[in-house]
């Protein structure tokens, strides 16, 4: 949780690295040292920052900072948006979509919560995949193919990323699709004022330019074409159908009530232009971003003043609004949103929830939903809603408690999905879902890999992360490699190896003939080794226990301009929400990452040493992650360098004794 505004606002931050009364290691390892005789000398340690590690799909996000904010230099003819782009989509091939809905877990693990507030991680990501857009960047489609092809089954997220990764290793596939274009979620999902469609059509064509992927639109496997068939025609399939099936209310009578629909059917007919325009008083019953997304929805189209069809009829495609004209819509009676929990709690992200609220939503939490009112017909007419807390992963009425009854004409459940399996049945693992093992193979189906919500609904960047993962797995199945453990911190590390290789600074090849006779275990000099350097990424997130927090001032965020209406200018508002920050203003939010496990070149190492043991490495020798080194010679393993370092890089370990 981030600092409060009050005490950004209202007090001095100060961090010490010891309070009063610390005179004592607080552990075995680091109570090993008598001055000058230390076996405790500074190495260079890698770790994992908390947003990476809390990045579904594994982003290299302090490594894109470090490029937009110039710590890390790009290579030779290649700028920084190109460079800070190609690091993005390393993991994720959407970082315009994702910048600009991810929900952003990687924003709440930042460890700049600790000082005052998150890196606009989100903002970052967008301003580069916007650029991307307007620049031309393309994917490298350089990789041998293998001759191997994989059926994907899904154009979702987890379907294009998927090709996206295959298309990387050498490795064709084709995407079946029963909608007209490709997107799933991102585009039938999402209302275009948050995901626009021109930033979406982009990136989708990119994955397809890379060649060696084709698509087939308007297929349903298990109806146009069977699961035989594609066992026949391709050396894998791989399953990223995605959940296009909402979960209904658990009250009696929700299944036989006509206007109780799913959020799902609703987002999709307003998404392919169906939908344009609702019942007079709406109700959605959910608190996260999907139910968010309803009362929006409906807030912008509004209703028509003679209403009166059934308002389900659209939804569910009966009929058609494509052909109507919008300008004489008025705006909804009544728009409720209600959730179980407090609207802090909410699971949609803290702005969509004010946004709503700016909107004109009438937002209603800590309530459950208890009765479906109906009239004489079984059409229902409203809700009761008791008060409710939150017990035992339940909730429960609160005794004594208020009654609410809620007029509606359309109730819209946005409480969970599930997949739509029908022709799939031997797939089905009675949940509507499909079962993984833990790199996402299809137990007892062989050649057949799964990925995205149908293993378990989530977010987006959920999707994307496993579709990565999955890849690996189809390529090491076909190159019959054993498949191993994944690492503890699984995410897209930095490679210090790499970055030499391509700064140039590749190490020397090594002998052992020429060393057998001095006994020698390792180095600080010669240039056949990374000396001084250890790669923990694998294994460890790093916190702010490991930092320096006094080195980092108060630094407010630089804030996207959004265009938020009021509920006065709401209706048949669908523009844009997020704006791209300006270059100047991204590279200022980049400057505010602490590059928490790895060094940013501020200089406290050397400039507080008191051996003078401490120096920058030779300009032509220098990279990211090779800044400085240690002379062991001099080092007296004081710590201090240690003590300094703000972003926790430097432990005392090694040493010559």
């Amino acid at each position: 949780m981030a600092t409060s505004k009050e005490d950004m606002q209202n007090t001095k931050l100060t961090f010490r690295k010891f309070e009063e009364g610390d005179q004592d290691w607080g552990g075995f390892d680091n109570k090993i040292f008598k001055e000058d005789s230390s076996h405790k000398c500074p190495t260079y340690v890698h770790r994992t920052p908390p947003c990476q590690g809390s990045c579904p799909s594994g982003e290299d996000i302090r490594g894109y900072l470090d490029i937009v904010r110039g710590i890390e230099l790009p290579p030779e003819g290649v700028s920084m948006q190109e460079y800070a782009f190609r690091r993005s989509t390393d993991a994720n091939p959407f970082p315009s979509m994702m910048g600009r809905v991810c929900p952003a877990p990687c924003q709440d693990g930042c460890n700049r919560n600790d000082v005052e507030d998150f890196v606009g991680i989100n903002s970052v990501e967008q301003y580069i995949g916007d650029t991307a857009f307007t620049e031309g960047f393309k994917f490298d489609n350089s990789a041998e193919m293998t001759g191997k092809k994989v059926a994907i089954v899904g154009g979702g997220p987890a379907g294009m990323a998927a090709a996206y990764q295959l298309r990387r290793k050498g490795i064709a596939s084709t995407i079946f699709d029963d909608h007209d274009e490709l997107g799933g979620m991102m585009r039938y999902g999402i209302p275009g004022y948050r995901t626009p469609r021109d930033f979406l059509n982009n990136e989708c064509q990119r994955i397809l330019d890379m060649g060696h992927i084709e698509t087939r639109m308007n297929t349903r496997v298990g109806r146009d074409v069977s699961v035989e068939e594609l066992e026949k025609e391709f050396d894998a399939v791989l399953w990223a159908l995605g959940c296009w099936t909402g979960r209904g209310v658990p009250l009696e009578g929700w299944d036989e009530t006509p206007n109780c629909i799913s959020a799902v059917k609703f987002l999709e007919q307003f998404n392919k232009g169906e939908m344009k325009y609702t019942a007079k008083k709406v109700l959605c019953i959910g608190g996260g971003d999907t139910s968010i997304d309803v009362v929006s929805v409906s807030r912008r189209i509004g209703t028509i003043p003679d209403y009166n069809e059934a308002p389900e009829a659209v939804v569910n495609g009966e009929i058609s609004h494509a052909d109507h004209d919008s300008s004489k819509n008025v705006p909804c009676d009544l728009v409720t949103l209600t959730a179980l929990f407090k609207k802090e709690e909410m699971t949609a992200a803290e702005h969509e929830v004010e946004d709503a609220i700016k909107e004109g939503v009438n937002l209603m939490n800590e309530v459950m939903p208890v009765e479906i009112i109906r009239d004489d017909s079984g059409r229902a007419t409203g809700m009761k809603f008791v008060d409710s807390t939150w017990e035992n992963n339940a909730p429960v009425a609160v005794e004594g408690g208020k009654e609410y009854i809620v007029e509606a004409d359309l109730i819209v459940a946005a409480i969970g999905q599930g997949g739509n399996l029908e022709g799939l049945e031997d797939f089905d693992n009675g949940r509507s879902l499909m079962d993984a093992d833990n790199v996402f193979r299809v137990p007892g189906k062989e050649n057949h890999f799964v990925c995205g919500d149908i293993v378990r609904p989530h977010l987006l960047t959920t999707a994307i992360g496993q579709a990565y993962i999955v890849s690996e797995t189809i390529e090491n199945h076909f190159n019959n490699i054993e498949l191993k453990k994944r690492p503890k911190v699984d995410v897209h590390h930095f490679d210090l190896a790499k970055k030499l290789h391509e700064a140039g600074l590749d190490p020397e090849p090594y002998n052992p003939d020429e060393h057998k006779e001095d006994g020698q275990r390792g180095t600080d000099k010669e240039n056949y080794a990374i000396h001084n350097f250890e790669d923990r990424a694998a294994q460890e997130i790093i916190t702010t226990d490991h930092m320096f927090l006094g080195h980092f001032e108060y630094t407010p965020r630089n804030l996207r301009e959004t265009d938020v209406p009021s509920s006065d200018e709401v209706l048949g508002h669908f523009a844009e929400r997020q704006k791209s920050l300006e270059e100047e203003q991204a590279i200022a939010e980049a400057n505010r990452c602490m590059s928490c496990g790895m060094c940013f070149e501020c200089d406290n190492c050397v400039i507080y040493c008191p051996q003078d043991a401490v120096f920058r490495v030779k300009k032509d020798q220098h990279t990211t992650g090779r800044y400085v080194d240690t002379d062991y010679s001099k080092c007296i393993g004081c710590h201090i360098c240690s003590d300094v370092c703000p972003t926790g890089y430097i432990d005392m370990a090694l040493g010559d004794g």
